[in-house]
């Protein structure tokens, strides 16, 4: 068991009190070999605001067959000495000139052997317990390649002010352009798959490699929603993908491009042709949002039978469900 040092409870700058608690990091009644091995990966660029709760809401959770990474990605400011001061509870830690998000990402699964994977960006937060409702989703679920939690917002202060509907994923929608945005805090998946997808990030853009990876993901595999909460997005000024999210869009809108460029049959020519009329009509105002609201907005919600089913805990454990 891993020692239990005292430790001081993260709060704003602005809080004037500090909470001493003990970090416990058992989980009653699970056995280590019972639970498959979960690698998550941190990169961070001076996050001395945020980075040691985003620390603590993933080791706090105690789950038993984790390989937590860090990766600092050059950080001039406080980031190291926090990364240090939890340096025996992590899998291992990195520094390295800053070379940007996703290369520091890459440096982190290169460096892992967990059987599911994901990362937490260095502001996120997981959600109580969420790990095991990975772990066991995916323990349950042997044909379930890759998941994602009903997606959360977080404020600045840490607290959860947002809970969005189960989204569906589908892989046309998704090129179409529906359905854009989905939340990596929340989104883990197997080893199997992102060996399949290439086994790395590309390091193309600066906010947007998130969303090409969903993009090589959905070639092989199905995306499930669970009807579970895992991660959550803190709102912050130094957000990276809603820093710019004109740009973000822009070129996501790049990236399913060419993927569809490259697709092949008839479904693909129905891609090609509702992405060009997409394009056609969105320097048009009030054809844009007569578009968004008869085509956009059903691609988001009208059901079909190429919505994957929802992933829902039921009386004997995990279960897929319309």
């Amino acid at each position: 068991m891993l020692p239990q040092p005292t430790s001081t409870l993260y709060s704003p700058k602005s809080a004037p009190l500090q909470l001493e608690f003990q970090l416990d990091f058992r989980a009653p009644g699970a056995q280590p070999a019972s639970w498959p091995k979960i690698t998550l990966v941190t990169a961070v660029y001076n996050g001395e605001d945020y980075l040691e709760a985003t620390i603590r809401s993933v080791l706090n959770q105690g789950y038993p067959n984790l390989e937590y990474i860090v990766i600092d990605d050059g950080s001039t400011d406080s980031t190291p000495e926090i990364i240090r001061g939890f340096a025996p509870f992590l899998a291992a830690s990195f520094r390295q000139t800053n070379q940007g998000l996703f290369a520091a990402l890459n440096t982190g699964f290169a460096h892992s052997t967990g059987e599911i994977m994901g990362w937490l960006n260095s502001s996120d937060l997981l959600q109580s317990n969420s790990l095991f409702t990975v772990g066991s989703i995916f323990g349950d679920l042997p044909n379930v390649e890759w998941i994602t939690g009903r997606p959360t917002k977080i404020n600045a202060a840490g607290m959860t002010i947002e809970v969005l509907p189960v989204p569906h994923w589908s892989r046309a929608r998704f090129l179409a352009g529906a359905n854009k945005y989905i939340q990596q805090e929340s989104t883990f998946w197997r080893r199997s798959l992102w060996q399949r997808a290439g086994g790395r990030l590309s390091t193309e853009f600066r906010a947007e490699d998130d969303f090409e990876l969903w993009v090589r993901f959905f070639r092989y595999a199905q995306l499930h929603s669970v009807e579970a909460l895992i991660g959550g997005y803190r709102l912050h000024e130094g957000a990276l993908s809603s820093s710019d999210m004109g740009r973000y869009d822009r070129n996501c809108d790049l990236i399913a491009s060419r993927e569809v460029a490259g697709m092949k049959g008839a479904g693909a020519a129905a891609l090609r042709l509702f992405r060009r009329i997409d394009r056609l009509v969105k320097p048009i105002p009030k054809l844009r949002g007569l578009w968004h609201r008869l085509a956009i907005e059903s691609l988001y919600r009208m059901p079909a039978g190429d919505w994957p089913p929802v992933v829902r805990y039921g009386p004997h454990g995990w279960e897929v469900r319309q």
